[in-house]
């Protein structure tokens, strides 16, 4: 059977090298003392980390490959200042630089349209961020930014909000171990009453190919109309799982539903 791989700006991540922390660490020790070859090594060696945060935006309208360059610019710069002395993992310290030079590109290319005032207050914001985080390994405080600045908090807060990329209602805002959690589940469904009273007459009459608790959690869903938050609280799991389980079930129940 073949191995599942990626073709990215042009370059299949099958082959790719993944790098264990002892490699890692004599690639930077060689690297810092001018060795260019060591941070090629680096480059290729992470290339699928880059890859595995690209893949969080795959739900937006953008082109991958371009995420994928901008990613690598995040990675190099990680790289570049990357300090063997912290004792820090360089997933842990590259995971935000990458992130962050992908939604400053996905800033500079929103759709939406933000005051020069904002949006020059918010790339203040970004730099004075980066430059805390690589000193402290730690976000600052919306009051030293707003110090920094030389502004109020609430001018913080909302150059930030005004200058956030546009989220799609498929993205996942939130995964753990597997279980993903999507903006539309956080979306109340207006249904017209007459077709939802059609679609739970329909809905009933397929759930006993579902197992106990799935059957369960469409009942409260659907027929109690609670939330995936109140399900989860009652039966002592994640939002997320009640979302995966739900979508699963959805699933079934479709399949059943075409034979």
């Amino acid at each position: 059977m073949s191995r599942y791989k990626v073709v990215i700006s042009g370059m299949s991540t099958e082959q790719l090298k993944v790098l264990n922390n002892e490699e890692m660490q004599q690639l930077f020790r060689r690297c810092q003392n001018g060795d260019e070859s060591a941070k090629e090594e680096l480059i290729c060696g992470n290339l699928k980390l880059v890859l595995s945060i690209v893949q969080r935006f795959s739900s937006r309208c953008e082109n991958m490959d371009d995420l994928f360059q901008v990613g690598c610019i995040g990675l190099i710069k990680a790289i570049d200042h990357f300090d063997l002395s912290h004792e820090v993992r360089f997933s842990t310290y590259a995971v935000p630089m990458i992130m962050g030079e992908i939604r400053r590109y996905l800033r500079d290319n929103q759709v939406i349209r933000v005051s020069r005032h904002l949006k020059d207050l918010s790339y203040q914001i970004f730099r004075l961020k980066e430059a805390y985080v690589h000193e402290h390994h730690e976000e600052p405080s919306i009051a030293y930014l707003a110090e920094k600045c030389g502004v109020k908090e609430k001018d913080v807060i909302d150059a930030m909000d005004a200058c956030q990329s546009v989220l799609s209602i498929f993205e996942p805002i939130y995964s753990s171990d597997g279980d993903e959690l999507y903006l539309l589940d956080q979306i109340r469904d207006e249904h017209d009453a007459i077709s939802r009273e059609r679609d739970l007459i329909a809905l009933e009459k397929s759930m006993h190919v579902l197992n106990a608790r799935e059957h369960d959690i469409l009942r409260k869903r659907y027929y109690e109309d609670m939330t995936q938050m109140e399900i989860a609280k009652e039966l002592g799991i994640s939002q997320a799982q009640v979302s995966r389980l739900e979508k699963n079930a959805i699933r079934t129940l479709k399949k059943e539903m075409e034979q």
